[in-house]
C-alpha cells in the first residue's frame, strides 16, 4: 500500500484529537529548517504525520508526496522514504499508527 496524503486545515489540537481516537501511539513533535533532509529510511510501524507549519516532501518508491500546513500523511509500515524540508521550513506532529 503506498503512502497517502489527505489535504486538510488541520490544527494541533485536531491532530493530536485524531491520534488519540484512532489509537496511535503517544505524539512526537519536531521542526526542521529551510533544505533540510532526512535520508532514505523505513520504519517498522505504520506512521501518521501531520505537517502543522510551512511545507516538507516525502520520497517514496512510488513518488513524492509533498505535505503543506494542515495535511496528513499516512506512511504504511516498511516504506522506503526520505524528506525534504521546504524553503519556510515545517513543523509536524507524528505517531505510530494502528
Amino acid at each position: 500500500m503506498p503512502a497517502s496524503r489527505t489535504k486538510g486545515a488541520v490544527d494541533r489540537t485536531d491532530a493530536l484529537a485524531i491520534f488519540a481516537r484512532e489509537g496511535c501511539s503517544e505524539p512526537r513533535s519536531w521542526a526542521n529548517g529551510p533544505g533540510d533532509t532526512y535520508g532514505r529510511h523505513e520504519h517498522p510501524r505504520a506512521k501518521v504525520v501531520f505537517c502543522l507549519e510551512g511545507a516538507i516532501i516525502f520520497h517514496t518508491d512510488d513518488g513524492d508526496v509533498a505535505l503543506e500546513a494542515g495535511d496528513r500523511l499516512d506512511l504504511p509500515a516498511r516504506t522506503p522514504h526520505a524528506a525534504t524540508v521546504g524553503a519556510s521550513g515545517c513543523a509536524c506532529v507524528e505517531a505510530w499508527g494502528r
